[in-house]
């Protein structure tokens, strides 16, 4: 979903917990990221430790912080997202996790100087890259997953760039961990990609640990796609809007026999609104089965229980009358 202004505060999500960010390599805990976390959820704190680049020394780093702070989410990229999976027992985000960092460097020429991208508290801006260091990091590396079991498969969620050209990890990653996702963007996380990708998971991880029930809004795709197979003007405004505060689904009719529509339909919801849809989307025939609030619909004979916004009619012509209607609601 496009947008011009990314970076936007969220002091009620993640209020009074800790996350803990686990960089990649060769960078520090003065990344950009972590600033954009800080600004992001303001009334959370944000721990970023500087790693030793030795593998079982940042990994030992890391296990002490979290029986020390106790974080209430972890999110590590690249490198660190090797690492939290590796931090068992608590919730977290891997995003474009490299999980043969070892192989990574290799194949991408790190072996040898390289230098610090960010600063870091001791100082230290260059280092070298070894044989022998990768060979630690493979050895270490060969024990990624070993604490997966059906607890941790609920309490992880990968997220992969559509555009990473530096490791892909996606097939294995989803073979122990269910909830991996593709988001569009490249290896290094961005502000759009981490507003549109990476915070739709937090505020979802966020409302299961505070039981925090939103508002169900239903969105046909009668009332999202024009002739063209592109998204209706003012849609994806809407759709920012409306995740913000309400759980968002997406429905579609259920086909009897045609396997290939649901492909489509599902492809499409990836493409034009990728994260947000996630495990969101309904194929069914029988809309007065579904328990909401409120539906977004083409069809004015729809049999809903909940409150009825007929798409198309005299007032809700476009998605610009829709979206003044739940302004005007203030989230209820």
């Amino acid at each position: 979903m496009d947008t011009n202004n990314y970076i936007k505060q969220y002091p009620e999500l993640m209020k009074g917990k800790k996350i803990l960010y686990v960089h990649g390599f060769a960078s520090s805990g003065q990344s950009g990221t972590v600033k954009r976390l800080r600004e992001v959820f303001p009334a959370a704190e944000v721990v970023a430790p500087d790693l030793p680049l030795n593998p079982l020394e940042a990994l030992t780093l890391l296990q002490v912080t979290c029986k020390e702070i106790r974080p209430d989410l972890i999110i590590g990229t690249s490198m660190g997202g090797m690492f939290a999976e590796m931090l068992y027992g608590y919730d977290r985000i891997c995003v474009n996790p490299a999980m043969h960092i070892g192989d990574t460097m290799v194949s991408h020429n790190m072996v040898g100087a390289q230098h610090f991208h960010n600063p870091r508290k001791d100082g230290v801006q260059d280092f070298l890259v070894t044989k022998a260091l990768v060979k630690e990091y493979k050895e270490l590396t060969d024990h990624c997953y070993e604490g997966c079991n059906a607890e941790e498969k609920g309490r992880v969620t990968g997220l992969f760039g559509d555009e990473d050209d530096l490791v892909n990890t996606y097939e294995e990653f989803s073979a122990h961990y269910p909830v991996s996702i593709h988001f569009h963007g490249a290896h290094r996380m961005d502000d759009k990609s981490f507003m549109h990708s990476v915070l739709p998971v937090i505020r979802w991880i966020d409302d299961r640990q505070e039981n925090r029930e939103r508002p169900i809004v239903y969105i046909d795709i009668s009332a999202m796609i024009d002739r063209y197979s592109k998204p209706l003007s003012a849609l994806m405004k809407a759709l920012r809007m409306l995740i913000e505060t309400y759980q968002v689904y997406f429905v579609a009719p259920a086909p009897t026999n045609n396997k290939s529509y649901i492909s489509q339909i599902q492809e499409w919801c990836e493409q034009h609104i990728n994260v947000p849809a996630y495990g969101r989307v309904i194929f069914t025939n029988q809309k007065n089965l579904l328990y909401g609030d409120y539906i977004v619909d083409a069809d004015e004979t729809v049999d809903f229980m909940g409150t009825k916004i007929v798409f198309g009619s005299d007032a809700f012509k476009s998605w610009e009358e829709i979206i003044m209607f739940f302004k005007r609601l203030g989230g209820q």
